[in-house]
């Protein structure tokens, strides 16, 4: 295919999709981009929820867009904000514990519950920034296909073993240790405080079918420390997550892309083992020199292609490619901020990421609830209100809280989703009201997005948010598949660039980058 000029045809305009977009276009290639629904965005949209009330519909907080893409797209800094109180976590007691931006004032914090843990935090937090730098480089490469290494693949694990050997011994013993723990094990090695032990779990749960006890867990942590080198992040975008998304759209378009809404891709031509183009919903057909979906794996492979046109063996892999969502979504638009509980200045101490999950077993009773086919009576909450950084969300006075719930499953075992609804909104707002006694005084509105909303409305194969397990058997050189992680598929032309690819979600755009520059490599050989 090289130095073809035909047109490259981009399935879906989430942050992966936009990002691949900018490249290809900025590299001169005829690059169109074909979003099923009316709004750019996928999960990193902000919508309307009530008349007046605009809401990130999925995703609150995303993942910093690595410096390399926010350069190359001129973001600079001025689509994102780091509040300096990066995260609340509450207990129903009444203590809380706060972290910072800054390390020693989230120790000075720490004091009241623990002298011990206010000493240990700081060294926490200077090794995770230490194992951050030395495997950030992991985050914007091409995984190496184990069988077949190139020199490149050679130079790219060189460096990372520089870096390596860069680490002080005590750093080095713990990457090597800590990636298969379960993040319990490593919260208690640094931690006697529950409620902090449960915040730094709670980083390593994320999206995933697991609990605290479950092994490889920790990994969560170490992929948060790669991006920015903190265990807890939280980057609010202006306009919600949706206004990072239109200005990738913008500049995306004027690198030269075209972006289509509206374009519901039902199928992905394939004429001798290449992809040659899709066809609409509405029957319309699309040629193209290459094809890359943004959807996940699955969708992608099981849904848009035909299953003749795939080995049994490869289909029978994507198959058992894991991506059983626990996530569910609870969006509320208030009257006015709500009353916490111990909590004297509302509009600064919840203006990051607010934790709710006392302690491990209450993360881990939450889990089993899923595992057993039900959603969690006590759910684990991530919480934001963005509309105290972005007031324009919301009529004066009045705000938008949007709650990631955890664990709800994709399939439950007695009744179904339509019907259960509301009643795993009642247990959010039981859990809630611990903490906030008037938040059903304050609701205007609420929506209920569950794991069936997020694969019907969204796209997401089973509801998973991250468009796949973030697990160590599906991640680098396992994501999607060991031996299909260079972004490529068994068809000729036809590639992946999304979250079901490396580096996985809740980073915006590095698998659309990494994509980008494996496609310009083919397509301008």
């Amino acid at each position: 295919m090289a130095g073809r000029r035909e047109r490259v045809v981009i399935i879906g305009a989430g942050p992966n999709g936009l990002v691949a977009a900018f490249y290809l276009a900025r590299a001169g290639l005829p690059t169109l981009v074909l979003e099923r629904r009316e709004v750019i965005g996928g999960t990193a949209v902000t919508q309307e929820i009530h008349p007046g009330f605009r809401c990130p519909a999925v995703l609150h907080s995303i993942g910093p867009l690595l410096p390399q893409i926010a350069r190359d797209m001129q973001f600079n800094k001025r689509a994102a904000a780091r509040p300096d109180l990066r995260l609340l976590a509450l207990h129903p007691k009444g203590h809380s514990v706060r972290i910072y931006e800054d390390p020693q004032r989230t120790a000075a914090g720490l004091m009241a519950l623990s002298s011990r843990d206010a000493k240990k935090y700081v060294e926490f937090h200077a090794s995770f920034e230490q194992l951050g730098r030395a495997i950030r480089p992991l985050l914007s490469v091409t995984p190496p296909d184990i069988d077949h290494l190139t020199i490149k693949d050679y130079l790219n694990l060189g460096r990372l073993g520089l870096n390596f050997r860069g680490l002080d011994k005590k750093d080095e013993y713990r990457l090597l240790r800590w990636g298969p723990m379960p993040v319990a094990d490593l919260a208690a090695e640094w931690f006697e405080t529950e409620l902090l032990r449960a915040t730094i779990e709670a980083r390593g749960i994320f999206g995933t079918f697991a609990g605290p006890w479950s092994a490889g867990t920790s990994a969560g942590l170490l992929m948060q420390a790669a991006v920015d080198g903190r265990v807890i992040s939280a980057v609010f975008s202006g306009a919600g997550p949706g206004g990072l998304t239109d200005a990738m759209a913008k500049a995306a378009s004027a690198a030269g892309a075209e972006i289509r809404t509206g374009a519901d891709v039902m199928g992905i031509s394939v004429s001798g083992n290449e992809a040659a183009g899709v066809v609409l919903r509405n029957g319309e057909e699309i040629s193209a020199g290459a094809v890359v979906s943004s959807a996940d794996p699955k969708q992608t492979l099981l849904k848009l292609v035909q299953a003749t046109d795939l080995e049994p063996g490869f289909l029978a892999k994507v198959h058992a490619y894991r991506a059983v969502g626990t996530v569910a979504k609870v969006n509320l638009a208030l009257s006015r901020l709500p009353s916490f509980a111990t909590i004297s200045n509302g509009a600064e101490e919840l203006s990051g990421r607010v934790h709710i999950g006392p302690d491990t077993d209450y993360l881990e009773r939450a889990f089993d609830a899923a595992k057993y086919g039900d959603f969690s009576s006590q759910p684990y909450l991530d919480i934001a209100i963005p509309s105290l950084t972005d007031p324009s969300l919301t009529p004066r006075g009045a705000h938008v809280m949007s709650i990631h719930v955890q664990y709800a499953p994709y399939q439950l075992k007695k009744g179904d989703w339509n019907s259960r609804r509301n009643e795993l909104a009642e247990a959010v707002l039981k859990t809630l009201s611990e903490y906030a006694p008037d938040i059903r005084e304050v609701i205007v509105a609420r929506q209920v997005l569950t794991p069936l909303d997020l694969e019907q409305t969204y796209g997401l194969t089973g509801g998973h948010i991250f468009h796949g397990e973030h697990a160590l058997d599906q991640l680098f050189a396992f994501r999607p598949l060991l031996g299909w992680a260079r972004y490529r598929t068994p068809i000729k032309g036809l590639y992946l660039c999304g979250s079901g690819t490396h580096p996985g979600g809740g980073i915006a755009g590095a698998a659309g980058a990494n994509a980008s520059r494996e496609i310009l490599r083919d397509l301008k050989g």
